[in-house]
């Protein structure tokens, strides 16, 4: 049994395979986790839902994600999107730990503003040690959020709730990301040494030959070498350098190939293998869309102009 992963596709499920009462919106409902009683028979079983998660513990709560588990003695928020496999790791009795969980369904949001924009949340898909640390304060105003939700969904549901409870949602979200921001400030030395790393990475990954060999290098090669997750490390780099994984990468391409342009005689064509691309034009469009001239009109051009030939 314990082998097998159970999906829960609705918030009515959830609240019948952990015993809760029957929940007051069928799309969204907020669990007091002091009140959730986690028997033995529910440690190492897996479970994928199709609801994200927000969640606001106090203390190591025994959630597994992925391969990792949640284990803070303090204030955190952590986030869990769709379809990512999650088990309990141990058992938990009544009152033992503090703090709450807001589940939702895509439906909730389907046709509003945040149903367009969810994606841009990047730590929804963030790994569990990236979790946010809250200070009091955050942690007061996230809960205040959660409670404006938790009085809609339990005694106002008429046709303006569902534009109510989003609202709510994005603006917990939106608060969210401000404090992921101050966790990023706060953390500047230790992300400037992950940003040095990176750069490392990269550039042993050029001098060894995997550009040609391997191809590209990919946002999970970088995340997996750095032990961060690819949305979270993107995220961090972007804060720090003002450029996501994959526009560093594209720049570094482009400034090895300019240097190759000009100092080798190989065809175009050449220069792209080289640089892990299997089809040219491939490399032609990113060098034009960079520079705004191909490949070729940037050799011709910067060859012509350093020709002191032509001075003659």
């Amino acid at each position: 049994m314990k082998q097998e992963i159970q999906n829960i596709k609705s918030i009515s499920q959830l609240h019948q395979v952990f015993g809760f009462e029957k929940p007051t919106h069928p799309l969204i409902s907020i669990i007091d986790v002091s009140k959730w009683q986690i028997p033995e028979q529910y440690v190492g079983v897996k479970y994928t839902s199709e609801l994200y998660v927000v969640g606001l513990k106090d203390k190591s709560c025994g959630l597994q994600y992925g391969r990792n588990t949640y284990d803070f003695d303090e204030g955190i928020l952590f986030f869990t999107a769709p379809n990512q496999v999650q088990s309990v790791s141990k058992t938990q009795e009544l009152d033992e730990i503090r703090g709450w969980m807001l589940f939702f369904h895509p439906d909730l949001i389907r046709n509003t503003s945040l149903g367009h924009k969810i994606e841009n949340y990047g730590f929804f898909s963030y790994d569990i040690y990236e979790a946010l640390h809250l200070s009091d304060a955050e942690e007061k105003t996230i809960t205040n959020c959660k409670a404006m939700i938790q009085n809609e969904i339990s005694e106002r549901i008429d046709n303006h709730s569902q534009t109510v409870i989003s609202s709510s949602l994005e603006l917990l979200l939106n608060l969210s990301r401000r404090y992921y921001e101050r966790q990023f400030n706060t953390r500047s030395t230790q992300n400037s040494d992950i940003v040095s790393k990176f750069h490392t990475l990269l550039n042993s990954y050029y001098k060894n030959g995997e550009f040609a060999e391997t191809g590209i290098p990919s946002v999970e090669y970088f995340s997996e070498k750095i032990h961060l997750s690819g949305n979270y490390l993107s995220d961090l780099l972007k804060k720090e350098t003002g450029l996501a994984i994959k526009d560093h990468v594209n720049n570094f391409i482009v400034e090895k190939a300019k240097t190759l342009l000009l100092r080798e005689n190989e065809p175009v064509s050449g220069i792209a293998y080289h640089l892990g691309f299997n089809y040219p034009h491939y490399f032609g469009r990113l060098f034009k869309n960079k520079t705004g001239l191909t490949p070729q009109e940037y050799r011709q051009s910067t060859t012509k102009k350093y020709d002191i030939s032509t001075d003659v």
